[in-house]
């Protein structure tokens, strides 16, 4: 079962919002009526004997002391405030579960995902109630599977009205081949379409407009490398993985909407690979 962690924050900031809202407006005057009581208690001692006092300092925490669930709340809503408005309007962190997006994302890398760039949203309704920019082809962008509201990761491949066309492990935008430079050969593993083909993995430089970024393609195609194309409709993008052979994306269930972007993938800034190993911040960096 997946976890719904934005409407977990949601409810638990809410929550300790109306604790905090509660003590203001029913326990507030109270306690401060009850603090005021005890000064006037105590008010021949001077300042020295209050403070080693042992029966004044027991009097001031008892009418200072708040219902657990107000004290709870009054410690954590700040916190999780803070965390719940950073998260749903400024910046995400995710971690990249498979290898879709090799070589740019390895598995255990830790992304930032900037929220705001492709509009604000309205937490967990996930409405867009202010434009900023949209997507541009070549980003690596975070958004929701079209079919079971997982998270993904891919790289823009086609805009609104692009005509997309992948023969053979070549690609094209609108009628034009998207210019590519192969670097270097790396083994395939076990698992992988290009080992079962007993084929090799080629690195590409692949240039998208402003983008310049690796691909990694089999020199046997994969089924979703050796020919489809596609029209984008209004409102929806294409989406694929820089790991073409290895990538369940656009090319099999089609287009992402609107309104599943999440935000724009920015920077690595941390890698780990499982709980018992060492993180590390080798490969941190601009993607």
């Amino acid at each position: 079962m997946d976890i719904n962690l934005p409407l977990i924050l949601f409810l638990a900031t809410f929550a300790s919002g109306i604790g905090c809202l509660v003590d203001f407006f029913l326990f507030r005057k109270p306690r401060l009526q009850a603090l005021a009581d005890v000064e006037a208690q105590f008010s021949a001692l001077t300042k020295a004997e209050k403070k080693d006092g042992q029966a004044y300092t027991t009097a001031v925490e008892a009418a200072s002391k708040d219902p657990l669930l107000i004290e709870y709340s009054k410690s954590f809503f700040p916190v999780l405030a803070l965390v719940f408005v950073v998260r749903s309007f400024l910046f995400e962190p995710f971690q990249i579960p498979s290898e879709s997006m090799l070589p740019v994302l390895e598995v255990g890398d830790f992304i930032v995902v900037n929220k705001y760039s492709y509009g604000i949203r309205l937490p967990v309704i996930r409405t867009k109630v202010i434009d900023i920019n949209d997507p541009k082809r070549g980003d690596v962008m975070v958004f929701l599977h079209p079919g079971d509201k997982r998270y993904f990761i891919k790289r823009v491949i086609g805009l609104p009205g692009d005509h997309i066309r992948y023969t053979n492990n070549r690609l094209f935008i609108n009628g034009e081949l998207v210019p590519e430079t192969l670097l270097r050969e790396e083994y395939s593993k076990p698992g992988e379409w290009c080992f079962n083909a007993r084929a090799t993995n080629l690195i590409y430089q692949e240039q998208i407009g402003d983008k310049s970024f690796e691909a990694r393609k089999c020199s046997i195609p994969g089924s979703l490398s050796r020919e489809g194309s596609w029209t984008v409709p209004a409102g929806q993008y294409f989406m694929m993985g820089d790991n073409r052979d290895n990538s369940r994306d656009s090319r099999e269930w089609l287009y992402v909407s609107e309104d599943l972007i999440v935000g724009k993938a920015v920077a690595k800034w941390m890698h780990w690979d499982s709980f018992f190993s060492l993180p590390s911040f080798g490969r941190a960096g601009a993607i």
